[in-house]
């Protein structure tokens, strides 16, 4: 069920150039930024790849394609941070998959831990966190912060939010394909 490095680039490359639903941006370009954003910062290879992958889902779920073709909002959660997984599972290292798994909860953790984190969303991404169940309680933040790969959460869901800009210049999507490999556990066979 795993998914080859080779696949992978061919999911960003294709259905990639979609509209990443109601942003100024395609997935790839959207995927493509935050993993720029991630590497100007001074990031570790796997959070880079982690940032280039955390929407992954989007292009996998059933059905999103369908959604995509619509003005209409989401009238739910398609749980994409979830989706990839089974995908990726294998392919790379926790310090890959965990900042995935965790981006949206990190969504929402942001929104109890930083009071004017809500006003810097985007609409569609306002949406979505209404559907991804809102900000957290306290408890939950608390929570969130004590798990494993939390920091890198939280960073990758502030690259994700700045990563919208319609006609930003970022390297190119083979670029990253060699950080992905140079993470990979397994080459494709």
């Amino acid at each position: 069920m795993a998914l080859t490095l080779d696949e992978i680039a061919s999911l960003l490359a294709g259905p990639g150039q979609r509209q990443y639903g109601r942003e100024a941006v395609s997935q790839l370009d959207h995927a493509l930024q935050c993993a720029a954003l991630a590497e100007e910062a001074g990031e570790s290879t796997q959070t880079v790849v982690a940032a280039l992958l955390h929407d992954l889902g989007h292009l996998l779920a059933p059905g999103n394609e369908q959604q995509e073709k619509t003005d209409a909002p989401r009238a739910r959660d398609d749980l994409h941070q979830y989706i990839a997984l089974p995908f990726l599972h294998g392919v790379f290292p926790s310090g890959v998959l965990e900042p995935i798994r965790l981006h949206v909860e990190a969504k929402r953790c942001l929104c109890a831990l930083d009071a004017g984190y809500w006003d810097t969303l985007s609409p569609a991404s306002k949406h979505s966190l209404v559907l991804q169940g809102g900000p957290c309680t306290q408890e939950e933040a608390e929570a969130f912060m004590r798990a494993p790969f939390a920091e890198e959460s939280l960073r990758v869901r502030r690259y994700d939010d700045l990563a919208k800009v319609k006609d930003k210049a970022t390297p190119p999507l083979a670029h990253y394909l060699r950080k992905m490999a140079q993470v990979a556990l397994q080459q494709p066979g």
